[in-house]
């Protein structure tokens, strides 16, 4: 039998914290990476459990009917506002860095001054357009939902400025900078104002909430680009500057269609079921959401540390290297996604309890929704490979399938048994997407991307 050495230099705490050190520090490009990927992952963490702490105070402030109104707007404010900035803040990290590598400064200003002003002037047109859309349409939307639509319409174009602003941070490794501001400030200032209005007797309606949610986004963006402005004058000489819209879409667009299936494809349930059941029934189903999204954080911290190497790996060439990191981000996607998601099924009554007494009847709908997250996450951020390696417009097309089986299935199914029928939907949907993914990685790369079974060590 094995015996721990306790006299030995690692086993004491000294010794652990000299072990850290070396794996996060030094400047090497591991330590930076490994650094940076900590960063990432403690900010969202912490942005996580910010959000869920707001979403229970909203929901106990304001009552089943009003929180399920705001989740309606707020849904389409993130929804909107993730896809209007045509994917600039992802091809930021690539033309930014090749700008400079390439000397092409002109440009570089060009392109961190020009794409924040591009996408603030199309949003504003695109906000302008949907309040007049709500006033056409008003006469068929829910009465209290109206003024919140208005508001939505005004958070949108700060919405997307912050998006573009945090491409530009990260492009500098500006971690904290590029999401602090959306994932921390932002949800404590809707969390401080929202308790303010409380404290002072107001009350706190869907109109109010989404009022505070606005502020909370315009003063984040606003503090965010006087940062941000600073810091880029010290790093970008002042100078001429050049501007390449054309290039800059070319480069977005293919990117703009993966991320925009995937979002129509994480919203879609939320938004069917406002148009067949309650306020009341959409406010139980997005805490159900915001409770198992926990899983969800896990794929999206294995994919945002990794797609770097994904592209590494590939562009030098060595296949063998690619096919065993692969399989790594899948194992450490999947186990920890199935141990998340039995400690939330097994906790699922009390923190729904959270949320208010009446969240409660939502229990049984965590277990059809975890099939999806639990199916999606046994083959780990695949489309964060497909990506890196030149695969996007193939990968849009099957998040494009997904999206659409999932809308059919939930006009199908909503309308006759409301939260569960949108998490059956969406449940299949992403079992089917996971199939797909799973077939074009095998056919296009000859990877067995899946958590458990044999895998092939070599790619085409």
């Amino acid at each position: 039998m094995a015996v721990l050495d306790t006299q030995s230099p690692t086993a004491s705490p000294a010794g652990v914290v000299a072990r850290l050190r070396s794996l996060l520090g030094g400047p090497s490009e591991a330590s930076v990476t490994k650094r940076l990927a900590g960063t990432i992952f403690i900010i969202r963490v912490l942005s996580a459990a910010l959000a869920y702490f707001s979403q229970i105070l909203l929901a106990r402030w304001m009552g089943g009917s009003d929180y399920g109104v705001y989740v309606y707007v707020w849904t389409w404010v993130l929804l909107l506002g993730s896809m209007m900035d045509f994917g600039i803040s992802a091809s930021a990290q690539k033309i930014i860095p090749e700008y400079r590598t390439r000397g092409e400064h002109a440009l570089l200003r060009g392109f961190i001054s020009g794409s924040r002003w591009m996408t603030f002037a199309v949003s504003s047109v695109v906000s302008l357009l949907l309040a007049g859309l709500v006033k056409v349409l008003s006469p068929w939307i829910d009465t209290n939902a109206v003024v919140p639509l208005y508001i939505g319409c005004i958070t949108l174009p700060a919405f997307v400025v912050a998006n573009t602003q945090d491409g530009i941070a990260r492009s500098h490794d500006w971690m904290r900078l590029g999401l602090m501001p959306q994932f921390i400030v932002r949800q404590s200032l809707i969390i401080g104002l929202t308790a303010g209005a409380v404290v002072l007797g107001f009350n706190l309606g869907a109109t109010a909430a989404m009022g505070a949610s606005a502020a909370a986004v315009w003063v984040a963006m606003i503090g965010q680009m006087i940062v941000l402005n600073r810091k880029l004058s010290s790093h970008v000489e002042p100078g001429p500057k050049a501007y390449d819209f054309r290039g800059w879409l070319a480069v977005s667009l293919p990117i703009l269609m993966v991320e925009g299936f995937y979002l129509l494809l994480s919203y879609t349930d939320v938004l069917v079921l406002q148009q067949f059941r309650s306020s009341e029934e959409v406010g139980v189903y997005f805490a159900v959401v915001k409770t198992l999204a926990l899983v969800s954080f896990i794929h999206y911290a294995m994919a945002a540390t990794t797609a770097h190497r994904f592209a590494e790996y590939h562009a030098i060439g060595d296949k063998a290297r690619l096919s065993a990191y692969v399989a790594h981000a899948i194992q450490w996607t999947f186990w920890p996604s199935l141990a998340a998601t039995i400690l939330l099924l097994a906790l699922g009554k009390p923190l729904l309890w959270l949320f208010g007494p009446q969240f409660v009847v939502g229990y049984d709908i965590m277990f059809i929704a975890a099939i999806g997250l639990l199916v999606r996450a046994a083959i780990g951020p695949v489309e964060r490979l497909l990506n890196m390696l030149g695969h996007q417009h193939i990968c849009a097309m099957a998040y494009a399938a997904a999206f659409v089986m999932n809308l059919v299935l939930c006009l199908l199914l909503v309308p006759r048994f409301g939260g569960h029928g949108a998490a059956a939907a969406t449940s299949i949907a992403l079992t089917f997407e996971t199939v797909l993914l799973f077939w074009i990685v095998r056919r296009r790369l000859g990877l067995h991307v899946l958590a458990f079974g044999k895998r092939r060590s070599e790619t085409r």
